[in-house]
């Protein structure tokens, strides 16, 4: 078998020549040293140069080295073995339990995409309650659908995950998948608790490369964890509940390695690829005629810019769309969601119910009437306003803070029990006030 020769090494891009039998694009190839390091061919170069990705960001690698192709992409295992593990991009364990590994374990390559559905049926919207108000109000969670999280740092996206992984994943007979992407160790320890004290493990595949992990490791779990969704989707024919914490650190590793590639970036500064990227990765997470895949993102802001153009390309790709503020964070309120911000294309009669849409008009008004009294009592206090004016304003206030909620997975830090609240307790809750 021709091997490829080593000729260059740029960071974590290897450079090798292949003077015939050229590996493809995505194939994994294997140094001859020690370890059997891993490259990941990325593209490939006039006259036979492979450049390729050090995955496993291995430095004993070096120039004039052989390299072997091995013919096949990524594969990791996919299946009920792989229920209650924790994983990595290559599906190596991170739990400290034996690998996932055997004669009769199915993998799948993560590169290669799932044939296209050719059944276009219309299913009627199933709506999950996720037990808080201010999601099942203004965002609802519907069965097959995708709802973003967005906010800067340290506004509650991971913890609002979190609750809704305590509550949707224990009310539903369907399979969690936890995406960590580039995000804080400590947040992955802490999640991993909570599934324990929960007994929710069982239901759960888990996928981190957390911050501490290179960007090629970081840009693949995404792939890895949406890989494996799918085989339990198409196979199986799951209902899949899809967490990723944090689609935007997905981009931020794609653009580092862009960085290291030398391509040339977009007019924003991501990569110039940063859209397919993008698309590429959320088709994967739709549902066929099998099976649905439910999924819930958190997006970081960088600066708390809502307009970054990463934030505006995955916001287009989302059904729902939950703005977490720093203001509103700032004013004691849990979770600190900016309802005025905060849009859904599934608030419709057709979904909800006209009961539920026609509640959500009258909010709707409230609160923006509400926000530009603010200013105006600003300036000659609110004894100066009508009547109606006076009532509006202190309806909108109840709402804001109706809205708030004690969450269960900070009950252990805070010693005050999480709240559920059912959508027609929601529901009743905010009639009372706006009668």
């Amino acid at each position: 078998m021709t091997k490829g020769i080593i000729t260059s090494i740029r960071d974590l891009v290897v450079y090798v020549q292949f003077d015939e039998d050229v590996p493809a694009v995505g194939e994994l190839v294997v140094v001859e040293d020690d370890h059997e390091s891993s490259l990941l061919v990325d593209h490939l170069r006039t006259g036979g140069t492979a450049v390729c990705l050090n995955i496993r960001g291995d430095r004993q690698i070096q120039k004039g080295m052989s390299v072997m192709r091995t013919k096949r992409g990524i594969e990791i295992p996919v299946g009920d073995t792989t229920i209650g593990r924790i994983m990595n991009a290559l599906g190596d364990p991170l739990d400290g339990k034996p690998p996932v590994a055997g004669e009769h374990i199915p993998t799948k390559d993560i590169l290669k995409l799932p044939s296209r559905s050719t059944d276009f049926s219309v299913q009627k919207p199933e709506i999950l309650e996720t037990g808080i108000k201010v999601i099942d109000f203004f965002t609802p969670f519907v069965k097959g659908r995708k709802i973003g999280i967005i906010g800067g740092a340290g506004v509650g996206k991971t913890v609002l995950t979190m609750e809704l992984i305590n509550n949707v994943a224990r009310a539903g007979s369907g399979l969690s998948f936890f995406a960590g992407i580039g995000e804080r160790i400590r947040e992955g320890h802490e999640l991993w608790d909570t599934l324990q004290e929960n007994d929710l493990l069982k239901n759960t595949c888990m996928f981190f490369a957390q911050m501490n992990e290179n960007p090629v490791q970081r840009s693949l779990v995404a792939i890895s964890s949406v890989a494996s969704a799918e085989y339990f989707r198409d196979e199986q024919h799951k209902d899949i509940l899809y967490f990723a914490d944090n689609m935007y650190r997905y981009v931020q590793a794609r653009n580092e390695l862009s960085t290291i590639l030398d391509q040339t970036p977009s007019e924003g500064g991501y990569e110039p690829t940063v859209f397919s990227d993008i698309k590429v990765l959320q088709d994967r997470l739709s549902s066929n005629e099998k099976g649905s895949i439910t999924s819930v993102q958190t997006i970081y802001v960088p600066a708390d810019d809502l307009s970054d153009p990463a934030v505006q390309m995955i916001q287009h790709e989302l059904d729902s769309v939950l703005v977490l503020s720093r203001k509103v964070a700032e004013q004691g309120i849990r979770p600190a969601v900016d309802v005025s911000s905060t849009t859904s294309s599934l608030l419709t009669p057709d979904i909800v119910g006209d009961r539920h849409y026609v509640l959500s008009v009258r909010v709707q008004n409230l609160l923006q009437k509400y926000a530009s009294l603010k200013n105006i009592i600003a300036i000659i206090g609110e004894n100066e306003l009508s009547a109606s004016d006076r009532a509006d304003y202190a309806k909108a206030k109840r709402l804001i803070q109706n809205f708030a909620q004690n969450m269960h997975v900070m009950t252990k830090h805070t010693g005050i029990p999480g709240d559920f609240f059912t959508r027609e307790q929601t529901l009743q809750s905010i009639e009372e006030i706006v009668a």
